[in-house]
């Protein structure tokens, strides 16, 4: 679709213009796909090549707060296998925020000290160590590294 914009008053009456081509002719014309660059930018083209294709990615247009809401309600194994399907799956899975939101979820509460420990060690650490470690890390830093705690 266009529309000629001129300051020539002969052009003020025309009308917006439309070409439309199949997906195969958008893919074999590298023209068209050059406007497709000019009008949308250079990060819009692999997408329409996509659905050009036939590959739709609807996980892939929700906002990243949706798709880490829905990953938390996946069992660890499938969050693995999930990130494994794309970059942006793999950011989100291996995100602060998500292994934040599975601590917070799997305890019932999380103590100032623990959040705290988060923040140097990563979240994702905290998930996967047991109680016992987390109590023996905990202690350490009260001893060594002078802890202040604070509660939420």
């Amino acid at each position: 679709m266009w529309w000629k914009i001129s300051p020539r008053a002969a052009d003020r009456s025309s009308k917006p213009g439309e070409l439309k081509e199949s997906h195969q002719d958008f893919l074999d014309d590298a023209a068209l796909q050059s406007e497709v660059i000019l009008v949308f930018g250079q990060r819009i083209l692999p997408y329409v090549k996509a659905l050009c294709e036939g590959h739709y990615g609807y996980l892939e247009q929700l906002s990243d707060t949706l798709l880490l809401r829905i990953i938390s309600h996946l069992e660890l194994e499938d969050v693995g296998q999930l990130g494994r399907t794309s970059r942006r799956f793999r950011q989100l899975c291996g995100s602060e925020e998500f292994w934040e939101q599975s601590v917070r979820q799997c305890c019932n509460t999380v103590s100032g000290e623990v959040a705290s420990l988060a923040l140097m060690v990563g979240w994702r650490n905290i998930f996967f160590t047991s109680k016992i470690q987390l109590q023996k890390m905990l202690s350490r830093r009260r001893i060594y590294g002078g802890l202040q705690v604070t509660s939420k």
